[in-house]
């Protein structure tokens, strides 16, 4: 039975030295059954109280090997407090802020938290179905708020000169989808909608002309806005909007700029905790633990 945490005293109570974090990644990944991560199919040897080796490749591995912890210098006791952080705190966490709880430098503390994020895709990914509210968003400063000599010419209503457009997808009482796009033409907005949503959903949208075409293929249902109209029976986007709210709300209070490169991991922070807000703290921390097998390295995230 995997323990319950409730609060981050319970987690630094439960993994008080690395073993006892191993141990618990064991459980996770393993569940009792080794299994090699470069061939699945293997018999494998245990070689000492957590290195075990491959028989039909030869290669000896961890259970951190493969995952967001292969090769890591930093304790994997930081590594837990960093994850139940940014897992809990609705707004994100900031790698300043991080460093300085669990005591590391700001540039290993966004590193962590940017290889975290890169496992946050987990749910960014999901078939909606029922009521499916769609807008678009701009992240990115306004140009109003611009020095003279940095503003962008001709960058109004839904220019993306100056912002990248983002495009989110809410099932009423269900998951979302945010999505990173170029622009918010038909066809861009159509493929998204094809791509996510099921054909049986009936889709909430405002009435900008980019989703006109949807309406040949769903039950396509709009709220204007522009006439001040923010619910229509039970037609709106207000679902979509606050989610809009939570994320801008972490931009302006906690990370302050996005660049477009690393936008996407964000995204997925974001979305990851929506689509698990009805689970207990402890399921959200375990359940992205299972996951972490997606690893990056410093000079990928910098300059790849």
């Amino acid at each position: 039975m995997l323990k319950e945490f409730k609060s981050l005293f319970d987690i630094q109570q439960a993994f008080p030295d690395e073993q006892s974090c191993i141990n618990h990644l064991e459980e996770l990944r393993w569940a009792g059954l080794v299994t090699s991560p470069f061939d699945p199919t293997s018999k494998v040897y245990k070689c000492t109280k957590n290195r075990y080796r491959c028989k039909n490749t030869g290669k000896y591995f961890n259970v951190k090997t493969g995952t967001l912890f292969d090769n890591t210098k930093v304790k994997l006791q930081k590594w837990f407090i960093a994850i139940w952080l940014v897992t809990g705190h609705k707004k994100g966490i900031s790698s300043a802020q991080l460093g300085r709880d669990i005591g590391v430098t700001q540039k290993t503390a966004w590193f962590m938290l940017q290889r975290i994020r890169k496992c946050f895709n987990i749910e960014n990914d999901n078939h909606l179905n029922g009521d499916v509210e769609v807008d678009e968003a701009y992240i990115g400063g306004k140009n109003s708020n611009r020095h003279a000599d940095k503003k962008v010419k001709n960058s109004q209503g839904r220019s993306v000169k100056d912002k990248t457009a983002v495009v989110g997808m809410v099932e009423r009482d269900g998951k979302a989808n945010i999505i990173q796009v170029e622009d918010i033409k038909t066809k861009t907005l159509t493929d998204l909608v094809t791509t996510y949503i099921t054909q049986q959903a009936n889709v909430h949208t405002d009435e900008y002309i980019g989703y006109n075409h949807i309406g040949t293929m769903y039950n396509h249902q709009i709220v204007h806005h522009a006439l001040g109209e923010f619910a229509n029976d039970d037609v709106t986007t207000n679902r979509v909007e606050s989610l809009w709210a939570i994320i801008k709300r972490g931009v302006m209070g906690i990370y302050h700029f996005w660049s477009k490169k690393h936008l996407p991991f964000y995204l997925d922070e974001f979305v990851f905790r929506f689509n698990t807000r009805n689970v207990s703290e402890s399921y959200r921390f375990n359940y992205l633990l299972a996951n972490m097998t997606v690893r990056t390295t410093y000079k990928e995230l910098v300059y790849g």
